[in-house]
């Protein structure tokens, strides 16, 4: 069975996927072609050249490096957290069942979570940092959150990463009661001492490395103090992130992306309680490659709040108006089924509400300072934030069906971002609809990322929905690239894109000038006028000498829309 060594001296998160629900069609494609074989760079390409083929991959052709890019994708995640086993063949585990197929993947992603510990026959020491790791790091993030009410991004990157062992837990958290306690006095220069907090921490946990002179980080050969810290400050904001998506993933937790905090819902809080009491925190058969996996692919362990009848009886009672004679003789999943259609129920309630009120532009200001905090890096999560902020700018245009494909999470905050096989937002206007990309990506990325999805998205809408279509590219910055890529696009008749394409970039401050427009407009926006600015922009388009020339019409474009 191959392991990974472990070989640094803080805690790591995978953060590949970034976002766990990625993982779920990728586990399911793997376990339902490839079951039984083995885990080889033969069944490695044979599984990222059917991936590529597929509408949930995210990406643009098929990564130079096919077999890396699949254990990539499924040895991190999918095998560290017990989804799937991949010795001595490929096979979906009972967990990766739960997951897959099962009517509530959070549950089975929860338990997974509380398992996951470092050492494991998954991830054993390394001889240079042996006896440094005894801990289930989730188990204790958890723990942290609830003890401090909430745990901020940088708390977690400057203090919880370093708690290596379970029984650092009080040292870690009075670390950070302290750090609360003087950030007060650097208000004013808040960023400033973040990093030297950060510095600091970073040169205690590496000082034996540090003054060794093993400074030389991967791919590089630079070995200097400066370099080495700039990695490991990359790498610590990778797996903080990592963690804050992983752990959101559970249901229990919610995000303050402005104060860019995690905390527990107070409705959880007894779910929470029950598994800081109830799981052991001694990680378990580090030695024991069997009885690990027996124990890491067991669906049913840990236990959890709701696996008991009587808990989730009084828990509807308590939402609902259901009575115990209602709901007496109903097995335990029929009762998870009707919690689980009142959560939908009240989610779809508040979605509703917001729009309501997004709609009658009580919330301009706001979200006009969303996008102000976002360009500013304002915001944890800043791709999510522009998806959803986005969403809620075309809903206050009005006049369309206006449908966000991120998700929401069950109090009706953004929870992630839009899946890569559809638009970010569609908007639906009877008569033509308009698809809505968003990206924080700039320079070379931005093209390699977004240019050829974009143009798929439109084409796959077009198709779909039988109606003149149009794009909407919104970037802080559009890259020249990406610019001439449209210019392009829209020129040249393409059957697999529905034909020539109408796809408009636009700046983040353009768009923020069509909906300050649209505020100050005598009434609200109709689509009559909002297909009046796209045919405007594709009719200049037609006159421009080149991209350039396009772009700057396009801005007289936006100057001039809705302005008497």
């Amino acid at each position: 069975m191959a392991t990974s060594d472990l070989k640094h001296k803080a805690l790591f998160f995978t953060t590949s996927p970034r976002t766990p629900a990625k993982m779920i069609p990728e586990i399911q494609l793997l376990c339902e072609h490839f079951s039984g074989r083995k885990w080889n760079k033969h069944s490695q390409v044979e599984f990222l050249d059917l991936l590529v083929q597929t509408d949930f991959f995210e990406g643009s052709g098929s990564p130079k490096n096919k077999d890396f890019s699949a254990r990539d994708r499924i040895n991190r995640a999918p095998k560290a957290l017990g989804f799937v086993d991949l010795s001595p063949h490929i096979e979906l585990t009972n967990a990766g069942k739960a997951l897959i197929y099962g009517n509530r993947p959070q549950e089975a992603f929860l338990r997974q979570l509380l398992k996951f510990q470092f050492p494991s026959p998954y991830h054993r020491e390394a001889d240079t940092v042996k006896g440094t790791f005894f801990i289930k790091p989730y188990l204790e993030i958890m723990r942290l959150i609830r003890d401090l009410e909430s745990l901020s991004f940088d708390e977690l990157k400057i203090f919880a990463l370093m708690m290596t062992d379970y029984r650092q837990y009080d040292a870690v958290k009075t670390a950070i009661l302290n750090f609360r306690a003087e950030k007060e006095a650097h208000i004013g220069q808040y960023k400033k001492f973040v990093d030297e907090k950060w510095t600091d921490a970073l040169l205690q946990t590496y000082s034996d490395d540090i003054d060794a002179g093993k400074t030389k980080t991967r791919e590089t050969t630079d070995k200097s103090l400066k370099k080495f810290l700039t990695t490991k400050k990359k790498n610590t904001r990778d797996y903080t992130d990592a963690c804050f998506r992983y752990l959101r993933y559970t249901g229990l937790v919610s995000i303050s992306h402005k104060n860019r905090s995690i905390s527990f819902y107070p409705d959880k809080l007894k779910e929470v309680d029950f598994i800081l009491a109830s799981v052991d925190r001694k990680p378990v058969f580090v030695d024991d490659a069997e009885r690990y996996k027996e124990y890491l692919f067991n669906a049913a362990i840990p236990a959890l709040y709701v696996d008991n009848i009587t808990n989730v009886i009084d828990h509807l009672m308590r939402i609902s108006g259901y009575t115990q004679r209602q709901l007496a003789g109903k097995s335990i999943e029929e009762l998870k089924d009707i919690r689980d259609a009142i959560v939908a129920e009240r989610k779809e309630a508040v979605i509703k509400a917001q729009v309501t009120e997004i709609k009658s532009y009580a919330l301009y200001s706001e979200i006009i300072d969303t996008y102000n905090e976002i360009i500013s890096d304002g915001y944890y999560d800043a791709p999510l934030m522009l998806e959803y902020n986005t969403w809620r700018a075309m809903t206050m245009l009005d006049g369309g069906n206006i449908k966000g494909n991120f998700k929401f999470d069950d109090v009706g905050q953004p929870l992630s971002t839009a899946s890569g096989n559809m638009p970010d937002i569609e908007c639906d206007y009877e008569d033509f609809v308009l698809s809505v990309e968003v990206t924080m990506q700039h320079g070379q990325r931005q093209y390699e990322s977004e240019g050829e999805p974009v143009a798929r998205h439109f084409g796959q809408m077009k198709k779909r929905t039988g109606k003149e279509a149009y794009c909407i590219f919104i970037a802080p910055t559009i890259n020249k690239a990406c610019l001439a890529h449209f210019f392009a696009l829209n020129k040249i008749g393409i059957s697999y894109y529905g034909g020539k394409t109408k796809i408009i970039p636009l700046e983040l401050d353009q768009f923020m000038r069509l909906v300050d427009n649209s505020y100050n407009y005598h009434t609200q926006p109709t689509p009559h006028d909002i297909r009046q600015f796209l045919d405007e922009v594709m009719r200049q388009e037609e006159l421009a000498a080149d991209e350039n020339d396009w772009s700057d019409r396009i801005q007289n474009c936006v100057a001039q829309w809705l302005v008497a």
